[in-house]
């Protein structure tokens, strides 16, 4: 609306990246997906210096880490054409079996992604602290909103994040924006989410049967 990148599509295009170069690294399709693993993204987050606007040509870098036993670092950078850093972020990935939805292992089973180390990584992210709420509402996941997994698309907590409070409609440009994923929420299911609003901060704890599923922390 501010003709502005949104924080979704930030993250939405750092996934896009990361895909592709672990297609090209050999570990596509043909090793996960067609085997019944998939990529899920445990934890994002991602320093803004300013978001791009609408027509702005921009470069997106992205580059994985060493893997950590389960665990798979992937890192970005959003760059302008004048070389600045509009955006530095990592993520945490992992593979999940499709039918029991439990982590899988990839050394049994012959996934290896080669890490690289450039000395401009931004440091990986950590569980989000809980705040205390100052309002609640529940929230039904819509068709749209579910994705090639079965559940609600990971960046699209963030959409929901900024529908649910005022900062971001009122023009605010975020500087920082995390999140943290511990369980699913599929199409048609209730999420009870507690939210917390502060001048400079939003914050979304999200729940399924009293238990966790994502939270959400944007700062402006």
């Amino acid at each position: 609306m501010f003709r502005k990148l949104r924080i979704s599509k930030l993250f939405e295009f750092m996934q896009e990246a990361a895909i592709h170069h672990t297609e090209a690294l050999g570990a596509g399709r043909a090793k996960t997906l067609d085997r019944g693993f998939l990529w899920v993204v445990t934890m994002q987050h991602a320093e803004i210096s300013r978001l791009p606007e609408y027509d702005e040509k921009v470069k997106l870098v992205s580059w994985p880490g060493e893997t950590m036993h389960v665990m798979f670092p992937r890192y970005y950078e959003l760059i302008a054409e004048n070389g600045d850093v509009l955006a530095r972020g990592s993520a945490v990935w992992m593979l999940m079996d499709v039918e029991s939805r439990s982590m899988i292992f990839p050394d049994e089973e012959g996934i290896a992604i080669k890490g690289v180390t450039t000395g401009r990584e931004y440091p990986l992210p950590r569980p989000q602290r809980p705040m205390d709420a100052t309002k609640n509402t529940t929230f039904t996941v819509p068709f749209s909103f579910a994705d090639i997994n079965g559940h609600l698309t990971n960046t699209k907590y963030f959409d929901i994040a900024e529908d649910l409070t005022s900062l971001s409609s009122s023009g605010r440009t975020p500087k920082y924006a995390a999140a943290e994923y511990s369980g699913e929420a599929r199409f048609g299911e209730n999420v009870d989410i507690a939210i917390r609003e502060e001048e400079n901060l939003v914050f979304l704890n999200g729940t399924k049967d009293a238990k966790k599923v994502f939270k959400v922390r944007i700062e402006y």
